[in-house]
Parts: C-alpha cells; sequence; structure tokens
C-alpha cells in the first residue's frame, strides 16, 4: 500500500461565465495536462439569486462531456436534441456533446444553489460521437453508508456497489462523500489514474496538511487514498479516472485535438452545419 501524497491543491478564482453567472472556476483551461481526462470544474454555492438568476443562455459544445451536480439548488434545461427538464436536489445531469449540440441551462431563484459542472474530455475516436443525454435523478444515485459516513455513487463502483453511470468514454468515479468530524476514509484505486477531490464542506486531513473547503486537491503517485475529516465534518467530491495522453485544442465551450478541427467547427456554427443529429 502507498499512500497518495498531495500534488497541488488549487482554490481557483471567482469568475463570471454565462450572461453573468458568479462561480468559482477550481480547474481549467491551464490545468489540464495534470488533470487530464478532467478539463474543467466550476463550483456553485450562492445564496444571493442574482449571483447566478441570468444563466447560461444557448450555447455549443463539441467533444466532451459535462456533469452537473446539485446539492441544493434548480436548474432548467434544454438542447437541440428535442430534450428539456430540471435539474434539482441530489440530482445530475450527464450530457455527451459529441459532435455537437446546442443547449442552455438556467438556474432558479433557490435558498441555496451548491453543486458543480465538471467537464470531461472525450478521447479523440469518440470526439464526434452522437450526442447524448442522461438525467440521473436523486432517487437513482446510490448510497454506501458507514461509520460516520455517507458516499453517493454518482459515476463508477465503490465497495461493489454501482452507480447509475460508469461513463461510455471515460470510465468515470465520481463520488459524493460526507463524513462526520474525525471519521477516516481510505480508498484503494489504480495508481495509474488521475484522482482530485474538492472540498464542499469542512476540512480534511491528508498528506500532514489540513485543507479547508473551497479548495481541490490533486494526488500524486500510489494507490491508496487516505483523509481525516476535520471539526466541522467534510464534504467532499471526488473524481477519478484514467488519462487520455491526447492533444488539446480548446477554444470556449469546444474541445478537439487540433487547431484545424476548432476551426472547422466555428466554420460550421456560423454557416449552420454544426449540428450533426437531431
Amino acid at each position: 500500500m502507498q499512500v497518495k501524497p498531495i500534488r497541488r491543491i488549487t482554490g481557483g478564482a471567482v469568475q463570471y461565465d454565462g450572461a453573468g453567472v458568479k462561480l468559482v472556476r477550481v480547474i481549467g483551461y491551464h490545468d489540464v495536462k495534470e488533470f487530464d481526462p478532467f478539463l474543467m470544474l466550476d463550483a456553485f454555492d450562492a445564496t444571493d439569486p442574482k449571483d447566478y438568476v441570468k444563466g447560461f443562455p444557448w450555447h455549443p459544445h463539441r467533444g466532451i462531456e459535462t456533469v452537473t451536480y446539485l446539492i441544493e439548488g434548480e436548474i432548467e434545461h434544454g438542447d437541440s436534441m428535442g430534450n428539456s427538464g430540471t435539474i434539482d436536489d441530489g440530482c445530475c445531469q450527464w450530457m455527451t456533446g459529441g459532435s455537437g449540440i446546442i443547449h442552455q441551462e438556467m438556474p432558479k431563484p433557490s435558498n441555496l444553489m451548491l453543486g458543480t459542472q465538471l467537464w470531461i474530455n472525450l478521447p479523440q475516436k469518440d470526439k464526434m460521437t452522437v450526442p447524448a443525454y442522461r438525467d440521473i435523478r436523486s432517487s437513482q444515485i446510490p448510497v454506501v453508508t458507514g461509520e460516520g459516513k455517507e458516499v453517493r455513487i454518482i459515476s463508477g463502483t465503490y465497495e461493489g456497489v454501482e452507480g447509475p453511470e460508469q461513463g461510455d468514454y471515460v470510465r468515470t468515479l465520481y463520488l459524493d462523500v460526507k463524513l462526520e468530524m474525525g471519521t477516516e476514509f481510505t480508498l484503494t484505486l489504480d495508481p495509474g489514474h488521475t484522482l482530485f477531490i474538492y472540498l464542499v464542506r469542512g476540512s480534511v486531513h491528508t498528506d500532514g496538511q489540513e485543507v479547508p473547503y473551497h479548495r481541490a486537491i490533486l494526488f500524486g503517485e500510489g494507490d491508496t487514498l487516505s483523509l481525516k475529516a476535520g471539526d466541522e465534518g467534510a464534504r467532499i467530491f471526488l473524481y477519478s479516472a484514467k488519462p487520455l495522453g491526447e492533444p488539446i485544442a480548446w477554444a470556449g465551450p469546444i474541445v478537439m485535438n487540433t487547431r484545424e478541427e476548432l476551426a472547422l467547427a466555428q466554420r460550421e456554427l456560423q454557416n449552420g452545419t454544426f449540428i450533426k443529429h437531431k
């Protein structure tokens, strides 16, 4: 057993995206090599609806998957394939942008908007796959409990229990972990996979450090994650997957492998041929 050390801690920066949504970009464009295959993580934690109600009006995606998970809040959404619906407390939207999709996400006023949107890169061979949309309701997410801990399995497998998703293109472990004060949490993982956690609430002790909430921890080599919750407990999102190791060409909501592919996508947006499947 080799316990994973801290490789990097990032707190992200407050940014405004969409039509003026205040968020924290925990990881982004400059982090892709270290966090491969994860491209971006945006965190929402707001009690003032003015911070987010302007939302994310119609915009395109190609070459990635977006995974939006809310602990609390409500987001209405629609897309060019005719899908529409609502993400609310404890629910997740897993969208494969693939060859191209245009969608919008419009948060509704609530007492608390708390959650994240994760971008997962698609492998080069799957960049132009048929777009897909999966609506994961809270009742579909299994919960594993133990002494001082509660683990919701959004994707992947934990303690022999499978989540509603595995990741069709990038097999992804995505856990929502709640730990009571002083609770220890260990997990054995493939040492060749990228692993990072985002602290939603509380703090954790790991690798001789205490790390507070609103931070992400990228872990280094090893096969075992070892955490201990701080005095206020901890709420953690955990993400792990095998790196793709492929070139990345990224412009806004489109992530391809070459600049030529990006230029083609831009031309197709302008001439109305971006959407390949409806």
